[in-house]
């Protein structure tokens, strides 16, 4: 009964602070101190500062303000004015043509910054005005912007996929690994639907402006090559084993300022403006990961979590129901918070029930990002629709229904990763 009232008061707590308009990281913490203090015989105060500084001094956690830095150095050289110039040569023989940059683009740009408001914003400033110039579909145009830049979220090196790490105390390079073939699936996915709605409305498909030899080609995409090469370069040396998640960061950092110096974008300014919205970013994570860390030892000495792992194993569900059921809660709860903040919200009880439950951390850890890039294009809180909406000023229930077609084939991919587990823990057990 305890733990009932306790479940009770911390749900009251958490709402009212959040629904105050009080930080995430803030949030998390208060509720934590009065879970300590009211319903365990531990001191808050003592517990709060020792949790605080251990989850802000973890090695391992390094890794996230050095890739954050190098996606802030890179945002502001000329990749993403030379994305669709050096990305459309290659597309335009496919059926969708030009509308495949989107993909393309968001791929290597997720791959570049790692967060999906980042991608959507860069990609969609150079290719949603060339796109509509050259008399492509709207409703094509942001679906396929909306729905691909969520893989910001999943390919490597992949912001959420650290702190999922850094929560469930998992390899973050093994992470890494695992997302790879998810994420090139879904890129896959993503260009095979607009090439099928192509193919059945060609005639709402522009002309080809002419085809150009593979010399000519090259020559387009020559700005691009040093960001493939470096992007390239950072996950080769996780993979290999030559450099852990933290040193291939800062290889990342010193290549991003070797090609903004090569590009002419290195100055006093940009270097002062990318640390300062690295640091601005980092420290928002920073808090809402020390605020989780502090709210688990909390839950962990009210005993909440072995609570719930009893209740959950009592149901006696199969695997397969726990997944389903987990994957409508975090569809759900992405509705309303970030997907950073959902993940630390509730790894700390999440976790022992899928490990009582037998579940792979890495597989899940997967399969959870995936589940929490549905909810980047669910209204009403799809943080990509807010994205789309202050660049197109569209309506949230158009932009929800032009990206929908998208929120299906992510579906597709979580019942696939299911049924063929492989796909994400492959890699990592080859490596």
């Amino acid at each position: 009964m305890n733990e009932i009232s306790a479940s009770i008061a911390l749900i009251v707590v958490l709402f009212a602070l959040l629904g105050g308009g009080v930080w995430v990281g803030l949030t998390l913490a208060g509720v934590a101190w009065f879970g300590m203090e009211f319903f365990s015989g531990r001191a808050a105060g003592d517990a709060m500062a020792m949790t605080i500084w251990g989850s802000s001094s973890s090695w391992t956690l390094t890794a996230l303000p050095l890739f954050i830095w190098m996606g802030e150095i890179l945002y502001r050289t000329n990749l993403s004015e030379n994305l669709f110039r050096g990305l459309a040569p290659w597309v335009n023989r496919l059926p969708g043509r030009l509308l495949h940059t989107n993909v393309l683009g968001c791929a290597i740009f997720a791959s570049v910054c790692g967060s999906s408001a980042a991608t959507c914003v860069t990609v969609g400033r150079m290719n949603l005005p060339e796109l509509r110039r050259r008399g492509y579909p709207d409703a094509q145009i942001i679906g396929s912007l909306g729905g691909p830049a969520t893989l910001g979220l999943l390919i490597p090196p992949s912001i959420i996929l650290i702190v999922y790490g850094v929560a469930a105390e998992t390899s973050i390079a093994k992470l890494f690994i695992a997302g790879v073939i998810p994420g090139l699936l879904l890129a896959l996915l993503f260009s095979g639907w607009i090439a099928g709605w192509a193919l059945l409305h060609p005639d709402r498909v522009p002309e080809s402006a002419g085809g150009l030899s593979f010399a000519e080609k090259l020559r387009e995409s020559r700005q691009l090559i040093p960001v493939v090469l470096l992007v390239l370069g950072v996950v080769a040396s996780i993979y290999s084993g030559v450099a852990t998640a933290t040193e291939s960061a800062a290889i990342g950092v010193i290549g991003a300022f070797l090609l903004s110096a090569w590009q002419k974008t290195l100055n006093w300014k940009s270097f002062r403006d990318s640390l300062l919205g690295a640091t601005r970013l980092y420290c928002m994570i920073a808090l809402i990961l020390a605020g989780a860390a502090f709210m688990t030892l909390s839950m962990g000495y009210i005993g909440l979590p072995r609570q719930l792992a009893e209740f959950v194993g009592g149901l006696n569900l199969s695997p397969g129901m726990l997944i389903v059921a987990l994957t409508l809660f975090y569809i759900v709860l992405g509705c309303f918070l970030d997907g950073i903040s959902t993940i630390v919200l509730t790894m700390g009880v999440v976790l022992p029930i899928i490990q009582a439950a037998g579940i792979d951390p890495i597989w899940f850890g997967i399969f959870l990002v995936v589940t929490v890039e549905t909810a980047q294009i669910t209204p009403p809180v799809g943080f990509n629709l807010f994205v789309l909406q202050s660049m197109t000023g569209k309506e949230i229930t158009y932009l929800a229904r032009v990206c929908a077609p998208y929120f299906g084939l992510m579906a597709l991919l979580l019942v696939a990763m299911w049924y063929f587990p492989g796909l994400a823990t492959w890699l990592p057990g080859h490596m």
